[in-house]
């Protein structure tokens, strides 16, 4: 081959390279976007395991309110009668209700740890479930890569490259 066409071809065909890579990628790697949060509400098991967490809420705070008014009763019983207490009757009631403060305060800060682990217990097996969705709809359609886009994690997104999955997913979920 010619120099002078070696300078020229070389560049060319890096050029052609360069630009046809990408198109090429783009037809083996495709992209798909859905909404987790949309996906993952629309399944039953996450709305049981939101109605169960719920109600086990609503019983902590019943329980943590009726502690309030034992504690509230006490300490106006307390308010009301502290002038007329001896000296060793005010001390003992001070410490009861120091006690039982101490207490609702111990009951109130296991309740969220165990809230906590409840719900985290209850959405583990639909996280999963989700998971094996994603999976599966990410190798029989094809996708290199599905993208979550709640929380403004993808601010654009060229639908003409990407496919909105969220519909086939919350209905794989069903």
């Amino acid at each position: 081959m010619n120099c002078g066409k070696a300078l020229f071809f070389y560049p060319l065909l890096a050029l052609c390279l360069f630009f046809l890579a990408p198109a090429a990628a783009d037809a083996q790697n495709r992209i798909a976007y859905f909404s987790y949060d949309e996906a993952m509400k629309s399944m039953p098991d996450y709305v049981l395991a939101q109605k169960n967490i719920s109600s086990l809420r609503s019983k902590y705070d019943a329980e943590m309110k009726r502690a309030e008014d034992e504690f509230n009763n006490k300490y106006e019983e307390f308010l009301d009668g502290q002038h007329d207490f001896a000296p060793l009757i005010l001390q003992k009631r001070q410490a009861e209700l120091q006690e039982l403060m101490q207490k609702n305060i111990a009951f109130k800060a296991e309740a969220e740890r165990l809230l906590t682990q409840a719900e985290k217990d209850a959405m583990a097996p639909v996280a999963e479930k989700m998971k094996t969705a994603l999976q599966k709809i990410g190798k029989e359609r094809g996708y290199a890569v599905i993208l979550n886009t709640d929380s403004n994690a993808c601010p654009y997104i060229d639908t003409t490259i990407a496919d909105d999955i969220t519909t086939i997913v919350k209905d794989a979920l069903r």
